[in-house]
């Protein structure tokens, strides 16, 4: 098989996933089921009470920690959820990642009003950063595996380092960003 052909089969393969996932979700994941409403409200909620609770005079720098923070959560998303590492049931827009609500909004939220309360108060990122990467872990992850919301094929381990990796880069590029700024107040 050449190479267009070989590239040709594997977009075939895509359509037919595709329509195979729309079918799913018209029969398990629609309007109709409390799982849609449950991932619609991570994806809107935590925006609203982000829109409600950002410190405006800090928003540039919050903003740019939360998209570092979006971004490495969705690329890390995809990479467990094609190495079949975990994957997500439900989904709220069957036309975005399946894993939309947590890595746009639920997780960058959290950890934006994160960053901004260690910034206010003086603590430090890392340590309560580290905290909370146990808490989604060992506490949200699991209870949405009770759910049916979320399936975990690696060990809570794996899953653990994930996070770290997406909370300690995220803060390790803002901190670039701030040296390469000049701005020397912020920590």
């Amino acid at each position: 098989m050449s190479q267009q052909e070989h590239f040709k089969h594997l977009q075939s393969l895509k359509s037919e996933i595709d329509r195979s996932y729309m079918d799913y979700w018209h029969k398990f994941s629609d309007f109709s089921s409390w799982q849609f409403w449950v991932i619609l409200g991570m994806l809107f909620i935590p925006l609203i009470i982000l829109y409600l609770r950002i410190d405006r005079k800090n928003i540039f720098l919050l903003g740019f920690f939360g998209f570092s923070i979006h971004m490495l959560t969705a690329y890390t998303d995809a990479l467990g959820m094609r190495k079949l590492w975990w994957d997500y049931p439900y989904t709220a827009i069957p036309q975005l990642p399946e894993g939309i609500s947590l890595d746009a909004s639920l997780i960058p939220v959290y950890f934006i009003l994160l960053y901004q309360w260690c910034l206010k108060r003086g603590k430090n990122y890392w340590l309560y950063g580290t905290l909370s990467a146990f808490g989604f872990t060992f506490i949200l992850k699991p209870i949405m595996v009770w759910l049916h919301l979320f399936e975990l094929d690696i060990s809570w381990f794996g899953l653990l380092l994930a996070y770290l990796f997406v909370i300690y880069s995220g803060k390790i590029i803002t901190n670039i960003f701030i040296k390469m700024s000049g701005i020397n107040h912020i920590k």
